[in-house]
């Protein structure tokens, strides 16, 4: 009798099977890898941004600690702050020449975190007509961070008010070559600010970044 062999290999129903087994696994496969590449550049893109926040962050300390005060710009206040701009008066000490101040202006402006400088100069004069300038921004600024959804001020003195937003403020405003007081159009003895606190809020992000800085020496 001739014995019967089964013929060696698979059959097209199990090879067909074993193809859409292989396609499921690798389908489920290719979606992980897929959640963790987006994953990672999520995480990227929140660490750049991070990064970007704290280096401006950095540089707006070495403003504020540089912040002069108001006997240096014979009673007016170096500092004034609106919805979405603060200008501040610093001292500047170039290398191997005389002092000098020099105004800086943060603003935030669709959606565009900058930072522009004046040049330096000891004439108060000429530092008043920056004051004007400085009020609608200079197409040298530096872009420091995009995509900031909001920019929120306050800053604080000892006088027991404690923190006030920038609607509370009373800023001077520059007339006849002085800081002026607009309420009264008179210069005006300035309260002492001493401190600035500034929050940004970026896309993604529940809580925005807020850091304190002081101002001046004190």
């Amino acid at each position: 009798m001739r014995s019967k062999h089964r013929s060696q290999g698979l059959t097209l129903v199990e090879l067909m099977v074993a193809i859409a087994v292989l396609a499921f696994i690798s389908m489920l496969g290719w979606r992980g890898l897929d959640a963790i590449t987006r994953a990672r550049l999520a995480l990227n893109q929140e660490l750049v941004q991070t990064r970007g926040l704290q280096l401006a962050f950095a540089q707006l300390q070495i403003d504020c600690a540089n912040t002069v005060d108001s006997s240096t710009l014979v009673g007016a206040a170096p500092l004034v702050v609106d919805a979405n701009r603060v200008t501040l008066a610093r001292r500047l000490q170039p290398e191997a020449q005389a002092g000098a101040l020099q105004l800086v202006t943060w603003r935030w402006r669709d959606g565009v975190l900058t930072r522009e400088e004046t040049p330096p100069t000891r004439d108060l004069n000429q530092l008043n007509r920056y004051w004007q300038l400085a009020q609608t921004g200079s197409a040298a600024a530096v872009k420091l961070q995009n995509n900031v959804q909001q920019m929120t001020l306050r800053v604080w003195t000892d006088d027991g008010g404690g923190w006030r937003a920038w609607q509370q403020i009373s800023n001077p405003i520059v007339s006849r070559g002085s800081l002026m007081s607009p309420e009264t159009g008179t210069t005006a003895a300035q309260t002492i600010w001493r401190g600035l606190e500034v929050s940004l809020q970026l896309p993604g992000q529940t809580a925005s970044m807020t850091k304190v800085f002081m101002l001046g020496s004190v």
